[in-house]
């Protein structure tokens, strides 16, 4: 089982000189998405970093926007996250070393079985988002300057359509994760966008279908950064850097490639990603 925990108990831990998980072993803090942690893959590949590296991995879940800030307050020696633009301003502010391509998967639009807005099926996610705007269809946003509610926030924007204006009525706004979003959008019956691999780990979707696929807008990097030390003296670039290292290595990349859930691949290796035309 991995240790997670918030980032109030990060500082309170870094203080007394603990680790959750043995007091002899090193130890790394991730900050990272509740995509990576909600999908599995965390709780598959950092066990294997471990047995190979010795060191623990102590990992902060909460949306990408929180994740750097968590980064930003040197409670964090690593982030493992995806929305470029914040991860490019973050390295270009000094806070972190250099920006790594990991791996990536790719954004899912869902929503009700009966598709009220009549979307299932189309190839083109902003004509898809304009079709839910004009028919006041309800969509529910995660609403917490995660990845995901960046993502969503600029295809809205390729649609040229601002749903802020419209929040509490047919565009909801949570402030929640993404398990909850798709819990929500269940009970409301409405859509949402989804990493592909909280949505396939999603048990209670009943009434909800994948609608909206392929669309190489929705595709989704992941980056490693490590916390710079001249910014965060306390923070432990050396062992952040070597699980960087070990993600972009050849067994961590077979690890990311061979990751399933319900028999589906969720994320492309970075060599694979380089490797597109």
């Amino acid at each position: 089982m991995l240790a997670k925990v918030g980032p109030l108990l990060v500082v309170w831990l870094a203080l007394l000189g603990a680790t959750p998980l043995g007091a002899d072993a090193p130890f790394l803090t991730l900050a990272s998405t509740t995509s990576t942690d909600d999908s599995g893959l965390l709780e598959d590949l950092l066990p294997r970093f471990r047995a190979e590296s010795g060191i623990d991995v102590r990992v902060v879940a909460v949306g990408t926007g929180q994740a750097l800030r968590v980064a930003r307050a040197g409670d964090a020696d690593l982030l493992l996250v995806h929305d470029r633009p914040s991860e490019e301003a973050f390295v270009a502010a000094g806070y972190g070393i250099e920006r790594v391509l990991v791996m990536a998967n790719d954004f899912v639009l869902v929503g009700p079985l009966a598709d009220p807005a009549g979307v299932r099926g189309m190839a083109d996610v902003a004509q898809a988002l304009t079709r839910i705007a004009e028919r006041e269809a309800v969509f529910v946003s995660r609403g917490d300057d995660s990845g995901t509610h960046k993502a969503e926030l600029r295809q809205w924007g390729e649609a040229g359509i601002d749903p802020v204006p419209a929040s509490g009525t047919w565009y909801r706004e949570l402030g929640r994760g993404m398990g909850g979003t798709l819990n929500t959008a269940d009970a409301m019956q409405a859509y949402t966008l989804a990493d592909r691999g909280t949505w396939l780990a999603f048990q209670n979707r009943t009434g909800l279908a994948l609608v909206v696929e392929g669309d190489p807008r929705l595709q989704n990097p992941y980056s490693a950064i490590v916390v710079d030390p001249e910014r965060h003296p306390h923070a432990k670039a050396a062992l952040a850097q070597r699980l960087v290292d070990w993600l972009v290595s050849e067994p961590g990349q077979a690890a990311i490639g061979a990751f399933r859930v319900q028999g589906e691949r969720l994320f492309v290796p970075r060599a694979e990603i380089a490797a597109q035309p």
